[in-house]
């Protein structure tokens, strides 16, 4: 019998915190990811380097920022041969596994490494009847991805060798975008959810970045994200193309009687009296179709979580469940992602294990997704590699929070202005209480630039008092201590770090005249 823990790691694509019951927001319901909490913990602070898939992954994998690891936009690859978590693991005597969405490259130069076993999703990956590479071959399954890739998951720990300890990191496609629910669960969710308070946020007082991002509900949304047909025609009778693909956005037209929509499953019409109706129609489709993707990953986590106890695997087994990133469900009127917003920024993390982490305890510490690898190979033994740059959470997870941990979480977004959702480039830090931004708004591959001569910009939030981030207070005079305060931290983390600033710290200060 091995004596060190098993890592169950079960990574969702775009899963919000606020749609995971447990912390308690009430718009759904996930018994079985509750159950996690349950009998371990729930960690509140969980944030992400980089609000995108492919550079979250990356971070994860291998324990280090992305202008380390090479992977900052979601058209990188990444390099198979420089080191990470499993390849650590695996020299140590764990059986490795891969299953699921992968999303860092395809083809034989950045295949997934380190692991005994892999099947992984190409690219985004579908929800129904998906193509796979397994282990460099390509396989067609029949169903429904999130059930397949949990079958997977089970028929491997059915072949491992017991008397070994394992790694499986099990990566679900779903939540992610067009939200294409299982077919069993699309009665689900009949009530209306309840629209957030910032929906008809109308972005005063923040950087122009939040008024330019183009991914509102409202008008950036496609008839095939909310499961509609989508009408022959084009920019003649109000359609909006999509960047790069043939897929439009829904019109908004000021007058909504002609609009007329269907739904492509069951052919009902939907036809509109008013703006207000429109757009809580929309709202409604999304939040639900969105929801009924969860309702899956819960299911079988649920298969998981049996499987543990009926194997005799639930007390020596470490389960994780998160996201590769937080995603907006409507605050502020947005879907998706990318920006160091709250409901982006922050990722869902639930941990159990049952021999140091006490049932049903919440932790408020700030961790990162760069922390995740040291805490792996901390609870496996390891020593902790010289190149990581994120520190072992294990103390947090025990109760223990050390006097000197750095209650910081630091973000950096380089895609700025794709062509899809116009997200604009910046970086900063949270602490426990405040949030500074900076929108630097260049190309990550154009140092010292500003395509289009673009005004730079800060914002610093007061999360306690405004945890919604509607006021920038960056230029409010009460706040001047607390902008030099945060913009030291900020230079000590890139240094830290070593990412390149692009801002002038001495500058800054000079106009504070403090």
């Amino acid at each position: 019998m091995n004596s060190k823990p098993n890592i169950l790691f079960i990574m969702a694509d775009d899963h919000a915190s606020k749609a995971i019951s447990c912390y308690g927001y009430g718009i759904n319901q996930t018994p079985n990811l509750d159950r996690i909490a349950q009998e371990g913990m729930r960690l509140n602070h969980c944030y992400v380097t980089n609000s995108i898939c492919t550079p979250s992954r990356a971070s994860i994998l291998t324990g280090t920022y992305n202008h380390v690891n090479g992977v900052v936009t979601l058209d990188s690859k990444i390099n198979k041969h420089i080191p990470n978590v499993a390849k650590h693991l695996k020299t140590d005597g764990y059986q490795t596994s891969m299953v699921g969405k992968w999303h860092l490259g395809e083809g034989a130069a950045h295949e997934p490494t380190g692991f005994d076993f892999w099947s992984v999703l190409p690219g985004q990956g579908d929800y129904h009847d998906p193509e796979m590479i397994e282990m460099g071959q390509t396989v067609h399954e029949s169903g429904y991805a999130t059930d397949i890739i949990t079958d997977k998951c089970l028929n491997w720990l059915d072949q491992r060798d017991p008397a070994k300890p394992f790694f499986m990191m099990c990566h679900h496609k779903a939540p992610h975008r067009s939200w294409e629910p299982n077919a069993k669960h699309r009665h689900l969710y009949q009530d209306d959810i309840k629209v957030p308070d910032t929906f008809n946020d109308d972005y005063k007082n923040r950087s122009k970045a939040a008024a330019a991002a183009k991914m509102r509900i409202e008008s950036d949304i496609t008839y095939y994200d909310l499961g509609l047909v989508q009408p022959e025609g084009g920019a003649e009778v109000g359609e909006i193309a999509v960047a790069g693909g043939s897929v439009r956005k829904i019109p908004n037209p000021d007058d909504v009687s002609q609009i007329r929509l269907i739904d492509k499953d069951s052919g009902e019409v939907f036809t509109f009296s008013s703006q207000q109706e429109f757009s809580h129609f929309k709202y409604q489709r999304y939040i639900k179709r969105y929801l009924r993707t969860i309702a899956s990953i819960d299911e079988n986590v649920g298969r998981m979580l049996d499987y543990l106890d009926e194997n005799g695997l639930t007390d020596n087994t470490i389960v994780i469940y998160t996201s590769d990133q937080g995603f907006f469900l409507g605050e502020h009127g947005w879907f998706d992602k990318r920006f160091m917003y709250e409901e982006s920024f922050q990722m869902p993390f639930l941990v159990r294990y049952p021999k140091e982490i006490k049932a049903g305890t919440v932790c408020d510490d700030i961790i990162c997704n760069v922390d995740f690898a040291q805490t792996f190979l901390d609870y496996a033994g390891l020593t902790e590699p010289s190149y990581m740059q994120g520190t072992s959470f294990r103390p947090l997870l025990e109760g223990n929070t050390p006097q000197d941990w750095q209650q910081l979480a630091y973000h950096r977004y380089w895609m700025h202005k794709d062509e899809h959702h116009n997200a604009y480039a910046h970086y900063g830090i949270r602490n426990k209480r405040y949030k500074l931004i900076y929108w630097y708004n260049e190309d990550f591959d154009l140092p010292g630039t500003s395509p289009g001569g673009e005004e730079k910009e800060w914002e610093l939030f007061d999360c306690e008092k405004d945890p919604l981030e509607l006021f920038n207070c960056y230029q409010d005079p009460e706040y001047a201590n607390i902008v030099r305060k945060m913009t030291l931290e900020l230079d000590k983390k890139m240094r830290e770090i070593g990412d390149t600033p692009c801002h002038n710290t001495e500058e800054i200060l000079n106009k504070l005249q403090l």
